[in-house]
């Protein structure tokens, strides 16, 4: 070999000429082996770790979702076994021990999770039990760790024990189990006991079995690494011994990663990829043995060896020619799962868009009928309160069942705003001029223990929105904001000019243009959100809230009133780090012919505080009967004259009756064929002096389009109160100048 080697090399250092090619040919026949099968050495290593990781997350994700879905269980099980036993005292559970154990076996039959719950005194005797009955009384259960951590209130709210032996001789064949336990209290908030719901470890080792091999999988306690359950299952003398160097290797990195460690069932290095639960002290891990990714590297080198002596200069043409190709492929295989994920995507926004588009329908017809009901209920009842002289105890029932409808009100109009149907008066608006005038109002709604900051852009765009709208939203967010920051913290309103491009768009799976755009961005520095709630927060009626702290309808109606304007609205949140709503509106280019802004729009005058009497003639067009009879009851009673009609035709043919026409008060909704806004043409017609006030709840009609209202219409929106009526009647008769001309739609 010396002698060969010396052959090879010894004409290079020499540089003879005529035999130098051949031998850097076979001095790179010898050398190039060597390095090829070194890096491949090195390539395939890395690459069964690769996989080996793969594998991992794979079999991690399964057990993992495995594990939620049964601890989720858990929770709705324990909440209804609060229910269940709620206002029990310790005497009426024993005297009805066989219902309630009836009750809860039928719970832990219905669910295999679940292998046992009990209900346990503060002396620590159980009372009942789900799969034990009757109950051995004389059994103490005061030494079990999960009864001593409540006792002392040590834990607040649920805890999760290790892994104990049962006591119970008849408990379904189930020897071991780790409990889920909460703390009873009694009337005055005493401790009086516990309730515990009993999970088998076998549980999921079944399911862990079916995995496909090689698998290790385990629940591992976060407190002190006590394992839960483990498959394979370890040696029943290490059952109880705490899994310490695991939780020592994921303190600096607690979400999830990969760490390597040896066991101390078996004493073999593994390596682990783990994930924490949420709400629950509980780490998921999957692993797999060095020793097997060593052995698969090693096989696959082998195979790679016999086939790569003989045929040296061959094999590296065909390894450099596999490799490029299997990196080809690679790549193509990546840009196919991109391709697919962002279909997807896409599709689960259509289909999120779909969803809310048909609960918008549903929500918007329902408001709409309401809007005629509330007008009549809250105009009767202002009728009612100005007529009614004395006894009080009637005029505050009255003013009691007033303030319910008049939130009722609120409702509808939040869910008009969440459907896209509530009416739009678009104008162009200074966003920075609207925050600063909301100074005042926003530091009453949220208390001073909140500090409110706000970052303005200078040369901020103007934007064609409903200033009153984007007031409602700003204070929505607000309130959501002070809820989120119960003990006081950091409110911030920032402005800005945005521009937003075809790859935010496509990101954000955003309905709508590229382009510029202003931007309204509402921050606290709360709790955040998790990206579950992210997710469901523009849902009608989705909270998080306690009951009866609000109706889940403040961002619904935000994100209504965005997407209606043709904005985009999008959430960005972190537990621990606050919140913070960003709200796009398009850019306004040309102002047209929109009305002008003013910070006041929208306020009543010190002269509106009374309504206005007159004395012109009206004419009122409404087909709900209720509506129509207060609209003419608040009328006459201020001063005017008043002729009603329940439809275009009986209006017209009531103009003969009354040959002069100060203005016409007309629903825009009409039966008969022809509704408010062809009325109007022809009432003009007759009347070239009138003027027209149009009454309406719903934006699908005549004088609305996109969800803005058309220029140069007065509009009542549904429900009002006769003083609102007389006071708008008022303005729209006294606005100088002609009548204006209905446009051709």
């Amino acid at each position: 070999m010396k002698q060969f080697l010396a052959d090879v090399f010894t004409p290079l250092r020499r540089g003879d000429a005529p035999e130098r090619p051949m031998h850097w040919v076979l001095a790179a026949a010898i050398v190039l082996p060597l390095v090829v099968l070194a890096g491949g050495s090195v390539i395939s290593y890395r690459a069964h770790q690769e996989a080996a990781r793969d594998r991992l997350q794979r079999n991690l994700a399964t057990v993992y979702e495995h594990a939620v879905k049964v601890f989720e269980t858990v929770d709705i099980s324990a909440r209804y076994v609060d229910e269940v036993f709620l206002n029990a005292s310790d005497e009426q559970i024993r005297g009805s021990e066989a219902d309630y154990s009836a009750r809860l076996r039928g719970l832990t039959e219905t669910l295999p999770q679940l292998a046992d719950i009990w209900i346990i005194d503060a002396a620590g005797h159980p009372l009942v039990s789900g799969t034990v009955f009757p109950i051995p009384r004389q059994l103490d259960l005061s030494d079990r760790p999960y009864f001593r951590v409540h006792n002392n209130n040590e834990v607040d709210g649920q805890f999760v024990d290790a892994v104990a032996q049962s006591r119970a001789t008849n408990e379904r064949g189930q020897p071991r189990f780790f409990a889920f336990s909460r703390r009873r209290t009694d009337a005055n908030g005493k401790f009086a006991g516990v309730t515990t719901i009993s999970v088998s470890p076998d549980y999921f080792l079944d399911y862990y079995a079916k995995l496909p091999p090689p698998i290790v999988a385990a629940l591992i306690r976060e407190t002190d690494g006590s394992v839960l359950a483990r498959y394979p299952d370890p040696p029943r003398e290490f059952a109880q011994v705490p899994f310490g160097s695991f939780i020592e290797a994921v303190r600096s990195n607690p979400p999830g990663g990969y760490i390597t460690i040896r066991s101390i069932f078996d004493g073999a290095e593994r390596t682990f990829t783990y994930r924490k639960l949420p709400r629950h002290p509980v780490f998921v891990a999957a692993g797999v043995d060095t020793n097997e990714i060593i052995a698969a590297w090693l096989r696959d080198m082998s195979r790679h060896l016999i086939f790569g002596v003989p045929a040296t200069a061959t094999m590296i043409a065909l390894s450099l020619f596999a490799l490029r190709r299997t990196r080809r492929e690679a790549s193509a295989n990546r840009l196919l799962r991109d391709e697919i994920a962002r279909r997807e995507a896409t599709e689960e926004a259509l289909r999120q868009a779909q969803k809310m588009e048909a609960v918008g329908r549903l929500t918007g017809g329902i408001a709409h009928d309401f809007n005629n009901l509330l007008t009549a209920i809250i105009g009767n009842l202002d009728l009612a309160l100005r007529r009614i002289e004395g006894e009080e105890r009637i005029r505050g029932w009255l003013a009691n069942a007033r303030l319910g409808a008049e939130r009722a009100a609120t409702l509808v109009h939040r869910l008009l705003a969440f459907s896209r149907q509530h009416p739009l008066e678009v104008k162009p608006v200074d966003a920075n001029r609207l925050v600063q005038g909301m100074s005042d109002l926003l530091r009453r709604s949220i208390g001073e223990a909140i500090m409110i900051e706000t970052v303005l852009a200078g040369g901020l765009w103007k934007a064609a929105i409903d200033p009153n709208q984007l007031e409602n939203a700003i204070l929505n967010l607000a309130v959501n904001a002070r809820d989120a920051m119960a003990s006081g913290g950091r409110l911030t309103i920032e402005t800005a000019n945005c521009h937003l491009d075809e790859h935010y768009v496509e990101q954000a799976n955003a309905e709508i243009a590229p382009g510029q755009y202003v931007m309204v961005a509402v921050s606290d520095s709360g709790k955040g959100m998790t990206e579950d709630v992210v997710n469901r927060a523009f849902e009608p009626f989705f909270t998080t809230k306690p009951v009866g702290a609000g109706t889940g309808l403040g961002l619904s109606q935000v994100y209504g009133f965005t997407k209606q304007s043709g904005g985009h609205i999008r959430i960005y949140s972190e537990v621990g780090e606050g919140t913070t709503v960003k709200l796009y509106f398009p850019r306004l280019t040309a102002q047209g012919d929109l009305p002008a802004w003013d910070a006041r729009d929208g306020k009543p005058a010190a002269a509106d505080a009374e309504a206005a009497s007159g004395s012109e003639t009206v004419l009122v067009v409404e087909d709900n009967e209720q509506v129509n009879r207060l609209a003419v009851e608040a009328l006459r009673e201020r001063g005017y004259e008043v002729f009603s009609a329940a439809n275009a035709a009986a209006a017209l043919a009531t103009l003969g009756e009354a040959p002069h026409i100060d203005l016409l008060v007309t629903d825009v909704v009409l039966p008969g064929g022809m509704d408010g806004r062809q009325l109007a043409e022809k009432v003009l017609r007759l009347r070239t002096a009138a003027r027209v006030l149009y009454m309406t709840g719903y934006t699908r009609n005549a004088i609305i389009h996109h969800g803005r209202l058309d220029p140069d219409i007065d509009l009542l929106t549904k429900p009002f109160t006769a003083d609102a009526l007389a006071r708008k009647v008022r303005r729209v008769l006294e606005r100088n100048g002609a009548a204006k001309q209905p446009k051709d739609i």
